[in-house]
């Protein structure tokens, strides 16, 4: 086996990708604002923001808060101009409730890149032009993997950012289903869960054979790691603030 490594794995309550780690022999542990599911004391109940500078030889953020960031979210952020009111807002939502969610989402993600850690996944949807506008220069595109490429009978794309890490390989891609099919159907169980409290942070949930994965390919040699050199970002986040 490759060297051990001090792992952190942000945003995830559930253990899944920390047990996946730690089976392996690494050091690894979870941090997420909820406590740990399976009452793990190798998991910090806090801000991953205040832990980035304890050693960690890899960082990996699995479900980081992605609604304004991702494409789906780019409506609400999107009246005339650029970063201007859109004529109508979630229900029970104001316009700076949305402006502040999307700058601790840009706030949350940019600081986990820059962390000084050799390798950092940042999982995250493809993001809106808007978005993209406050990420650093060297961020790549999303290396996009499906669950059932390591053997998961389900559909949820999954958009990987990487610094210092290969792209996954699949390990059991499992054959489609037919489009309709009662079997589809249950392939796509994240998008057709209905409205309810707990949707969300079921959605969250990490898949496994896509961590065993993860375990497997991406400890490798933390001496050949290279770094890339973050660009500063913009820090204007909204349109008002040019003329203040």
């Amino acid at each position: 086996m490759s060297k051990s490594l001090k792992v952190l794995v942000a945003c995830e309550f559930s253990g899944v990708v920390r047990r996946a780690f730690a089976s392996r022999g690494h050091d690894a542990w979870s941090c997420d604002l909820l406590p740990s599911e399976d009452r793990s004391n190798k998991h910090i109940v806090g801000d991953v923001r205040d832990h980035l500078h304890d050693g960690w030889d890899l960082l990996i953020v699995c479900h980081p808060p992605c609604t304004r960031l991702c494409r789906s979210g780019r409506r609400w952020l999107s009246g005339p101009g650029y970063m201007t009111p859109p004529k109508k807002l979630p229900t029970g939502r104001t316009w700076d409730s949305m402006k502040a969610e999307f700058a601790e989402g840009v706030d949350l993600f940019v600081t986990c890149w820059r962390a000084p850690i050799d390798r950092v996944a940042i999982e995250n949807p493809e993001m809106h032009d808007i978005a993209k506008r406050h990420m650093p220069a060297d961020l790549p595109k999303p290396h996009i993997v499906q669950p059932f490429w390591f053997g998961h009978p389900e559909y949820k794309a999954t958009g990987w950012y990487l610094r210092g890490l290969p792209r996954l390989v699949e390990t059991n891609r499992l054959p489609e289903p037919e489009r309709g099919s009662d079997e589809w159907k249950r392939w796509n169980r994240v998008w057709r869960m209905s409205r309810s409290a707990n949707r969300g942070h079921e959605r969250s949930r990490f898949f496994p054979s896509m961590a065993e994965a993860m375990a497997d390919q991406w400890p490798g040699d933390p001496d050949s790691v290279t770094i890339p050199v973050s660009e500063p970002i913009q820090t204007q986040l909204f349109a008002h603030e040019a003329a203040a």
